[in-house]
């Protein structure tokens, strides 16, 4: 309602839309300077003031109408304003006091104040001084703590604190001649502890390389121990299944095996190892250090491998073998702990050429070797060095080989001391039958391998049917399997039972078969320890059974499975032969004998004019060198040996007997010498009768007798006695009477044929008509055989 006069009388007035906007920005409060800048730069500020006043005016005008609309309200107020100007009044004087107060208390506070403030500033100088104080007796109580620790030979600790002073303090330090004191000893005592490490190391590196032979023995005896216990382990279990087997019972054998860590049982320190190395790589030169350590190991390494020459090898090979295992024994322990020091293609190269290096050596060493203890002891060592380097992941394979490659040469060592052992036991041998007096000998020589013919225990003495030499040689055998066993053992092939088989077949054939051959044939052998040797040889035989399951038992292979026929030794068969060789041999050792006595060109008188009616005296001779023979062959042989040396004496005397006839130096003989002969023939056939008889060869025999052994001299002499002598040409009557005599030896034999001057047949009849008619028949026969020539 009262706005729009307001208007009307703002335009009656004469206002304008500027004076209209000025006032709005009065009433508004707002900030009229850059009106009135801009007035100015317009040069029009004239109109500015004229437009103030105009408004001022206007103001007034408003305040005067204000006024009169609010007179009384406005009389009230004054009133108000007068009694607060009166309180006022009372609180100005009441603030004057107060003030005035305070100005004399603020007088002496801003006194201490000004105190105050100097305080704060030497507490601030004195702060920053004992900061600075603790900050320089850190450093140097640092640097006394490393030069304990240097002087402790406490070097990483050492290092730790020259870096944390470094790193945390140096560039912190607030005495600069401090700073520049420190910042150049740091690089001083890091040069200082890098030498004295590695001074450190080197000691530590010869003292290990020193002490790699201790460890590889300590290992490689490790190793052995084990293997003993497994050993022993295997063999209660054999025994367990063998009373299994035999039926004896359920019974349980158990070894109580420790199991025991590489680790634990080789003790060697390798803090310096660690120790050089972790700082080495504090300081940043890990590499340098790597390359350091494998530099000087295979300078170490190379040297190990050197064989002496100073000393021999089979005194030197353990030193030097435990010196490589313990060598990589080590190395396998830093591979593993160092943290990376060695990489496993740096020890995979340092192993193989160690293993190019030891092959060399062995298979060098190896073809020098003359004794088969040398070798078994040396293969048996670096059985254990495979042993041992393999469980630290080392492949020895290739090491192994060249014990498997030696086999052969060791075999052939161990068959030459065999066969001097056999040797020597053939020429002690007494060859007589061995006497047991007791048990324990039993034993030891009998049923230790298996010779008994009976599974009853014998009454004592008990004279066994061969001589020491059957049970020595079985020792013998017995060593060699055992060192032939030792040897194939442990090595790459771990069935090695085939070629122990084959060793042991090669010894029995090729050394004591071939010993015993040559020994009963030899020319200094008598017929009684031929005889004897013969009758060894069907013992020596029948252990070859005891030797097959002997070295199966050794070989860890069941012994049920070499019981088969199929898996006997060849050398059964051979000995076999060798005992027909033997008895060969016995025969041709009599036949030498029975040669002394059977001189018939010198014993016959072959143109002898009468008849002794007694027997010659060599045939006396020989009979009784037969009776010898044949007791000592029935006390000895067999009746199957007995009848072969019986009838290979009396052949060779029947041999003997038309071998004299055909001799050279018999030109001529007549009737009177057949007739001797003759009576000497029926005094060996009826010795040979008789012992055929009482030798019992009879009752085995039956088809057979010793008398068919002198069928070839029989016949010569019932030929040459015959009144029909012509007979012979007829080839029924030959084939019945005369079949084993040769046609050409016969016809020889009958051109010698004369009678004396009195008549072809005169010592045997009268002279008439019938000696006629037997040259007639003799002649005839002559003839005929030329014919038949």
């Amino acid at each position: 309602m009262d706005s729009k006069p307001k208007k009307r009388g703002a335009m009656e007035n004469g206002d304008t839309g500027e004076d209209s906007v000025l006032a709005t920005l009065i009433g508004n409060g707002d900030d009229l300077g850059p009106l009135v800048r801009h007035a100015f730069e317009m040069g029009r500020p004239e109109a500015l003031v004229h437009q103030l006043k105009h408004i001022l005016k206007k103001k007034e005008a408003e305040i005067e109408e204000l006024c009169k609309t609010h007179y009384e309200e406005f009389i009230l107020a004054v009133d108000e304003l007068r009694g607060v100007l009166v309180d006022a009044e009372e609180l100005k004087s009441d603030l004057s006091s107060d003030n005035f107060k305070l100005q004399e208390v603020g007088s002496a506070l801003l006194v201490k104040l000004e105190e105050l403030l100097e305080s704060f500033s030497i507490k601030k100088n004195v702060a920053e001084a004992i900061n600075m104080s603790k900050i320089c007796i850190e450093v140097l109580e640092l640097c006394v703590k490393c030069n304990t620790h240097l002087s402790e030979g406490q070097f990483f600790l050492a290092l730790k604190t020259v870096d944390l002073i470094d790193t945390n303090y140096l560039q912190n330090i607030p005495v600069n001649t401090i700073k520049i004191m420190i910042g150049k000893n740091i690089p001083i005592i890091k040069a200082h502890i890098e030498k004295k490490v590695t001074a450190d190391f080197n000691e530590w590196l010869l003292h290990i390389r020193s002490s790699a032979k201790d460890i590889g023995q300590t290992a490689i005896g490790h190793a052995a121990s084990v293997r003993q216990r497994d050993e022993e382990m295997l063999e209660w279990q054999r025994k367990a299944e063998e009373l299994n087997v035999s039926g004896l019972g359920d019974v349980v054998y158990s070894l109580d095996v420790e199991e025991v860590d590489e680790d634990s049982v080789l003790k060697f320190d390798l803090t310096p190892l660690y120790r050089a190395s972790h700082i080495h790589s504090f300081l940043g030169i890990q590499e340098q250090f790597r390359r350091y350590y494998y530099k000087n190991g295979l300078l170490q390494l190379n040297s190990e491998l050197q064989i002496s020459s100073s000393q021999p090898f089979v005194e030197s090979y353990q030193a030097y073998l435990a010196q490589i295992a313990g060598y990589f024994i080590v190395e396998d322990r830093v591979l593993r702990t160092s943290g990376g020091l060695l990489s496993a293609d740096q020890v995979e190269t340092m192993w193989e050429t160690t293993v190019a290096k030891v092959v060399s050596v062995l298979e060098e060493q190896f073809s020098h070797m003359d004794s088969a203890t040398h070798l078994l002891l040396v293969k048996d060592y670096i059985a254990l060095l495979g042993v041992t380097l393999r469980q630290y992941g080392y492949e020895v394979s290739s090491i192994l080989e060249v014990l498997d490659n030696s086999r052969d040469k060791y075999h052939e060592l161990l068959f030459e001391e065999c066969r001097q052992q056999i040797s020597n036991v053939l020429s002690n041998d007494s060859y007589n039958m061995m006497v047991m007096n007791k048990d324990s000998d039993y034993e030891n020589n009998v049923l230790a391998f298996h010779l008994q013919t009976s599974d009853v225990m014998p009454a004592f003495p008990y004279i066994a049917p061969f001589s020491s030499m059957v049970p020595d040689c079985c020792r013998i055998v017995r060593s060699f399997i055992k060192s032939s066993v030792d040897y194939l053992s442990f090595g790459v092939n771990s069935n090695f039972y085939d070629a122990a088989r084959k060793y042991l077949d090669k010894l029995l054939i090729d050394v004591l078969n071939e010993v015993v051959v040559t020994t009963v044939q030899s020319d200094g052998i008598a017929e009684t320890q031929a005889m004897q040797i013969a009758e060894n040889i069907p013992f020596l035989e029948r252990s070859c059974d005891f030797f097959l399951q002997h070295a199966a038992h050794l070989c860890g292979i069941p012994v049920r499975s070499v019981e088969r026929p199929q898996a006997s030794l060849t050398a059964k068969v051979v000995f076999k032969t060798s005992r027909h060789a033997a008895y060969l041999a016995v025969v041709n050792s009599v036949n030498s004998k029975l040669d002394n006595f059977l001189a018939l060109t010198e014993n016959i008188n072959w143109t002898a004019e009468e008849i002794s009616e007694n027997n010659s005296e060599y045939m006396n001779e020989v009979v009784f060198c037969l009776d010898t023979v044949f007791s000592t062959a029935l006390r000895i042989l067999p009746l199957d040996a007995l009848y072969t040396v019986g009838c290979g004496a009396l052949e060779h005397i029947s041999n003997s007997i038309v071998a004299a006839f055909l001799s050279d130096s018999v030109k001529r003989f007549n009737a009177n010498a057949v007739m001797v002969i003759n009576q000497d023939l029926q005094k060996l056939e009826s010795f040979a009768d008789e012992r055929f008889h009482s030798t019992g060869l009879s009752e085995v025999y039956k088809e057979g007798s010793f008398r068919s052994s002198l069928i070839e001299a029989r016949q010569l002499i019932n030929l040459l006695s015959s009144s029909q002598p012509e007979n012979f040409a007829d080839l029924v009557i030959r084939e019945k009477s005369y079949n084993a005599l040769d046609c050409k030896k016969v016809a020889s034999i009958v051109e010698k044929f004369k009678d004396s001057a009195d008549g072809i047949f005169g010592s045997l009849s009268t002279r008439n008509t019938k000696t006629s008619s037997r040259k007639k028949s003799m002649d005839m026969l002559k003839k005929r055989l030329k014919d038949f020539n």
